[in-house]
Formats: structure tokens, C-alpha cells, sequence
């Protein structure tokens, strides 16, 4: 595989991105930027109570316009992930609220908004049982794998796929693909998701370590 496969494109966070949450993110990845808050846990109106979790919510909000189709599907997404990764048990009767705002989309959108959003619910301190990395790829005209592709990559896919992975033992917490593909090209781009994911959590680790410091 060519070198630059193998590569992301750069990442760049500020945390504590707005005031009024209790835990926000703006996250850049290439050209593509979502900005992540988080609420919570706080009061829930009755009808989305539970006794035994909070309750989580995520809100996804395009760059114009309103939430089409493929908006509600990726809120689903990453509602359905963000609960699989926060102790949901320790705050009964509660809503976590998780609110991402499309700022660019040059390719990798759903990835991008998922660590934006993972790294809205570290800077608010809630526990989570892991940490999750979303990583993009694509399989172009030539049957290779393009970690992270950009837009104009795009132009020449007949698929992509994204993956999300835990912190502890590198399983798929989620996943989202469209285009054909065979079963081996599926394993080839989940290896090599999984591989990149690494540098995800390398990007965290270093982020917090920043700015426990300034902190």
C-alpha cells in the first residue's frame, strides 16, 4: 500500500469551543469542520424518561437549510454510538444531550462529527465506559483503499465505508457504508480503519494532555 494511504488528513481541535455547554469541540479534519456540544446530564421531560439510563440525544445540523433524510440518518448514528459509549446507568432519569453543527463538509463528514462528538463528551467529564475513533475510507475505480478521502477523491469512488472503533479492545462500535464492494474489500478497509484509529486516539490523548496543562 502506498504511503500515503496509510495517512489522515490533518486534525486540529479547540476544546471549550462555546461557553454555555457543558462540554464543547471544534473539531477540523482537512477542510472539514462540525463544532460538537454536549449537555447534560441534565433534567428530562417525562415521556423520555428512564429509571434505569439517561436518556441520550444527538442533534445533527446542516452547514444551510434543514435536516433532510440523510441528516436524521446520521443523528440516528451517532445517537445510537454515543449511548453505547457513555455509563448511561450512572445518571438514571437524566438526558444527555449531544448537538453537532456542520461548519464544512470536504469529505468525511459523519466520521468528523462523531469525534467532534466524542471529544465534546471528554471535555464535559462524563463517564464513559471508551473512548471512540470514526475513521472514512474509500475503494476507488482501481480497487484501492484511500484512508480518509477528500471530496474530490470522492468523485472517484464506487464506495465508501466508516467505521467506529472503542479505545480497549479496537472492536467496531458502529458502522456506514454505501457502493459495492466484496467481502474481502470489506476486511481490507476495516483493517486498515482500524489501523488508522490509532491515530485518533493518539490525536485525544494529546489534545487533553494540552490542555490539562493550560487548565
Amino acid at each position: 500500500m502506498d504511503e500515503e494511504e496509510h495517512k489522515l488528513r490533518p486534525l486540529k481541535c479547540e476544546l471549550f469551543a462555546l461557553s454555555r455547554p457543558d462540554g464543547s469541540a471544534m473539531l477540523i479534519q482537512g477542510d472539514t469542520a462540525v463544532l460538537a456540544a454536549m449537555y447534560g446530564p441534565v433534567e428530562v421531560k417525562a415521556q423520555k424518561m428512564s429509571i434505569e439510563k439517561a436518556s441520550v440525544e444527538a442533534v445533527y445540523r446542516p452547514k444551510v437549510g434543514v435536516p433532510r433524510i440523510a441528516d436524521k440518518t446520521r443523528e440516528e448514528l451517532i445517537r445510537n454510538t454515543c449511548e453505547i459509549s457513555l455509563m448511561a446507568t450512572l445518571h438514571p432519569r437524566t438526558s444527555v444531550v449531544v448537538i453537532l453543527q456542520e461548519m464544512q463538509d470536504s469529505g468525511g463528514l459523519l466520521s468528523c462529527a462523531l469525534n467532534a462528538g466524542c471529544l465534546a463528551l471528554i471535555n464535559s467529564g462524563i463517564s464513559m465506559k471508551f473512548l471512540i475513533a470514526a475513521v472514512n475510507c474509500m475503494i476507488n475505480k482501481d480497487d484501492a483503499v484511500i484512508l480518509d478521502p477528500d471530496n474530490k477523491q470522492l468523485k472517484e469512488s464506487k464506495a465508501t465505508l466508516m467505521f467506529v472503533f472503542d479505545n480497549v479492545q479496537k472492536n467496531v462500535v458502529a458502522c456506514h457504508t454505501s457502493g459495492m464492494f466484496s467481502q474481502t474489500q470489506f476486511h481490507e478497509c476495516l483493517l486498515k480503519c482500524r489501523e488508522a484509529s490509532d491515530i485518533v486516539f493518539a490525536f485525544y490523548r494529546n489534545i487533553v494532555n494540552q490542555y490539562a496543562n493550560v487548565v
